[in-house]
């Protein structure tokens, strides 16, 4: 890498600057906050990237042995950065505003992302006027102007650390993907963070798979005073006997650790309390604790994410999202954080806050001063925090919010105000009871003073609920103090295996454990579910089969790349680059070559022979006593049962601890009941199956080993496979059924069991069927009533236009409104003129602006859908070795779309 062009000041004011930040929104802010002479537009994100396949690798790399990394490997480790496709009009359009421009500001923001963004615009722009490099916190007037009073050079150490973070993400998913491929299952992916925050799901659900649960009964006992007042106490021991808790009992086994405990059964504690309830009760101890409360500190992006999954159910992608929208529109600081740090102005702000809106008892008589315990935290930075001076009410940005945008300030705001505010304090007592050779405790609390969380309760929406709800009031007793037993009731506990990682929860490990970075966990989470690894139950994070194939590997062979210290080093490496005390290429060197450690290249070179797919791919549940072992078998397609010759369909999103070896030997037994036909066909003499495969179950006429291939029919909606006798699955078999010929148009009509439901067709012409009308028994007549009635809206190529799901700001090319519409196919995004689907797994209430761009700008790039006949000629071509000569035509390479030099930088950071 080169050193990084220097910013220059004329110390004069502009004539006319031109001023680039990341997207449209910020761009639309900050020209609010700038006088006349100052033009402002976006980059739309990065502009330069690593190529993203062998489509966008250039011509003079194409047989370079490392050109399908995008990275130079053999000359320090120098990146090829391309023009992404959809770009070139921007940037064309910038440099247009540049050639009447007298300086140049580079605004985009202060993290190590920004700061390559704006190092790729200088290398790209090539600017001949001053440049100069603007950061600040907060997108307000006073930021702005003080930011403009004091630019800077781009950070060389920022863009370096950026850059080769970049380059190591792409050497390590590049280089190990293609072993998931071959050895697990196509369209996989690794990656530096992902594979170890997979691991960590996956362990947790292996945890859950061994874990025995144990059973255990205490009393719960009703007493009264003399004054009637009454109060419930649990029984803790007998006979000088602890009853134990849930940490009692060991997970893998459900046995007690110490055997020296009382544990009883249900008839135990049904007979102890006959024995007891009638009995003589005195209080014997009464104590009574302060407890004082600290305020939490403000928001981190982790902290953020954690608390905005728990109390307003935000995924990490949503709670970001929305967190970037109020700091482009200059509501609150800069959501990328991992300081607590405040700055005396929020501080002051925070503090005038408190006294006006709480009362002079809820401000401490100093200020809270915050310290990060997050490694290499950067306190020159703040936490996140209402933007400008004096900050902004929440009831006054009610209406000009949204309702996610709102309920993140709101939130906020409160974290912000309770982190200034005053210590809760309050007492604990504990009351013990005892008689009939039996111990009973009641624990209570008592808020004396609510201090910070009359404004903030973690995980509450309502503080002033949750103060009540945090009270146990418990009745004045004295120790010696006689009691009656109303009565006794026995519960029954059990141990419940380790929780499942919410989001809120893996955010949280991940820090702790140092790994990654808290800016990149919503895109992190975001993959790991696109690609197959996870998928969510109640809101928690379960591994799919495939996940475990892929850490079994990674494990076994590949394990220091998975190793949560090795993957927590890498970001304090990171860190030194950034600060100038690491050398970069020797990094890379050691990582990839190997420098006194084994690297990733030669880890790589023989596990192609050496690791063996099938044992990859088996998951052990269990062996029968007396039988053979029973696996879990990741499929190419989907997972199955396997016990010697036995398999059975195993449904994809099927919760690995709910495989227990019972169920899967119950899978496996009913799948040989499959094997056993319904009955013949009478017409053909063919069997009839009821099956079940990775779509559910269906029948099936005929054996795979037949000269004709067996017809297959789905299950209608609703269909219980348990009711299936041989006339419906004949019936079934006969879709789609020929209804007759229609009485007015000189067509067959047909019914049709299709993706998108039952209906009929005649000609051009359908109609879905109503629910109470079966495909297998609508009639002709039927058929024709539907297909004379209009279409109903919303399906067909005739049904009225639908309303946008949503509408974004006019797209830069075009100049057409983005919008998102749901499509036949699924949702999709349209500028006017490209459409482009949103991919599976994408939740479209996130879908941002720019990422609707980038839809649009790399659908823009394929060009139109290519026939069938074209796809087989193109490669026929590429087996050839020729290059397809209409995609070289069709496709429009621009001319700064190829750099390649070792000043090259970066792309996240």
């Amino acid at each position: 890498m080169a050193k990084r062009k220097a910013a220059k000041s004329n110390g004069d004011g502009p004539v006319n600057a031109l001023v680039i930040v990341e997207s449209p929104a910020k761009a639309k802010t900050i020209s609010k906050y700038l006088g006349r002479g100052f033009t402002v537009e976006a980059s739309i994100g990065h502009i330069r990237d690593l190529p993203q396949g062998a489509k966008q690798i250039p011509a003079q790399y194409k047989n370079e042995p490392w050109s399908n990394l995008g990275v130079n490997v053999n000359d320090n480790f120098t990146p090829i950065y391309v023009i992404p496709p959809g770009k070139t009009k921007q940037i064309k359009l910038l440099k247009d505003r540049l050639k009447t421009a007298d300086a140049l500001y580079l605004a985009t923001d202060e993290d190590r992302e920004g700061e390559a963004i704006s190092w790729h615009l200088l290398e790209v722009l090539k600017p001949k006027v001053p440049v100069h490099r603007l950061v600040f916190h907060e997108i307000t007037k006073d930021a702005i102007q003080e930011a403009l009073k004091s630019p800077r050079s781009v950070d060389d150490g920022l863009v370096r650390a950026q850059e080769t973070r970049r380059i190591l993400d792409r050497l390590y998913g590049y280089e190990v993907s293609p072993l998931l491929w071959r050895k697990v299952r196509p369209k996989l992916s690794a990656g530096r963070v992902q594979s170890v925050a997979v691991r960590m799901i996956v362990e947790r659900e292996r945890e859950r798979m061994k874990f025995v649960s144990a059973t255990w009964w205490d009393l719960l006992a009703q007493f009264e005073k003399t004054n009637s007042q009454q109060l419930q106490a649990e029984l803790v021991s007998v006979e000088g006997r602890r009853i134990p808790a849930g940490k009692d009992f060991d997970s893998s086994t459900g046995k007690l650790k110490n055997p020296e405990l009382m544990l009883l059964d249900a008839d135990a504690a049904a007979a102890l309390r006959d024995r007891v309830c009638g009995g003589q009760f005195r209080v014997t101890n009464v104590e009574e604790k302060p407890y004082t409360s600290k305020p939490y500190p403000p928001f981190t992006t982790s902290t953020l994410q954690q608390e905005a999954n728990r109390k307003l159910g935000f995924t990490a992608r949503r709670t970001m999202q929305v967190a970037q929208s109020l700091y482009e529109n200059g509501h609150i600081t800069y959501m990328r954080t991992d300081s607590t740090n405040l700055a005396q102005v929020a501080i002051d702000d925070a503090r005038r806050l408190v006294a006006e809106e709480y009362g002079d008892d809820f401000l401490p008589a100093e200020p809270r001063v915050y310290r990060a315990k997050v490694k290499n935290a950067q306190e020159a930075h703040e936490a996140i925090r209402p933007a400008g001076h004096p900050f902004e009410l929440p009831g006054t940005l009610r209406n000009s919010l949204n309702a996610d945008e709102f309920k993140i300030f709101d939130m906020i705001w409160k974290r912000t105000m309770a982190s200034q505010m005053s210590d809760a304090r309050g007492r604990r007592t504990t009351i013990t009871i005892e008689g009939e050779s039996c111990v009973f405790q009641v624990s209570g609390k008592v808020i004396d003073f609510p201090g910070y969380l009359r404004a903030y309760v973690e995980g509450s929406d309502t503080p002033e609920a949750e103060l009540a709800d945090q009270e146990t009031v418990l009745p004045d007793v004295a120790v010696g103090e006689a009691l009656k037993c109303l009565n006794m009731t026995a519960k029954e506990h059990s141990t419940q295996p380790p929780s499942r990682y919410s989001e809120a929860a893996l955010t949280k490990a991940l820090e702790e454990r140092g790994i990654g970075r808290p800016s990149t966990y919503a895109s992190i989470i975001d993959t790991i579910q696109n690609r197959n690894y996870a998928f969510k139950k109640g809101g928690a994070l379960v591994p799919t089969w495939v996940a475990f194939s892929v850490v079994k590997l990674l494990e076994q062979h590949l394990a220091s790349l998975v190793d949560y210290q090795f993957t927590a080093k890498m970001e304090d490496d990171l860190d030194a680059i950034s600060r100038g005390e690491q050398e970069y290429v020797d990094y890379l060197t050691g990582f990839y070559f190997g420098n006194g450690v084994q690297g990733l290249k030669p880890q790589l070179e023989h596990k192609g022979e050496s690791i063996d797919a099938r044992d990859i791919s088996r998951i052990e549940i269990g062996t029968p006593e007396g039988g053979e072992p029973v696996f879990v078998r990741v499929g190419r397609y989907s997972p199955f049962v396997e016990q010697g010759e036995r398999t059975a369909s195993l449904p994809e999103e099927t919760p690995p601890d709910e495989v227990t070896l019972e169920a899967a030997l119950k899978l496996l037994d009913q799948a040989q009941l499959g094997d056993e036909p319904l009955g013949m066909d009478p017409e053909s003499g063919k069997p009839i199956y009821l099956k079940t495969g990775r779509f559910g179950p269906y029948v099936q006429r005929g054996n795979p080993d037949d000269e004709e291939k067996p017809q297959n029919a789905s299950l209608l909606k609703g269909m219980n496979p348990a009711d299936i006798d041989l006339a419906t699955a004949l019936k079934l078999l006969t879709l789609p059924r020929n209804l007759g010929d229609h009485p007015q148009l000189s067509n067959t009509v047909s019914a049709f069991n299709g993706r998108f439901g039952p209906y009929v067709k005649c000609g051009e012409e359908t109609r879905s069927l109503p629910a109470e009308i079966s495909p297998i028994d609508v009639t002709l007549e039927q058929a024709v009533h539907l297909l004379s009635q209009p279409k109903q809206h919303g399906r067909g190529r005739a049904a009225a236009k639908r309303e946008p799901l949503k509408v974004f700001e006019a797209s830069p090319v075009t100049g057409e409104k983005v919008q998102l519409l749901d499509g036949r196919y699924g949702p999709y995004v349209t500028d006017g003129t490209t459409n482009a689907s949103v991919p599976k797994g994408t939740s479209i209430e996130e879908l941002t602006f720019n990422e609707a761009l980038d839809l649009l700008a790399n659908r823009a790039a394929a060009g139109p859908p290519k026939k069938k006949a074209a796809k087989k000629k193109t490669a026929k071509a590429k087996t050839a070795g020729e290059a397809p000569k209409k995609a070289a035509t069709k496709r429009r390479t621009p001319k700064a779309a190829v750099k390649s030099s070792k000043k090259k930088a970066p792309n996240n950071g």
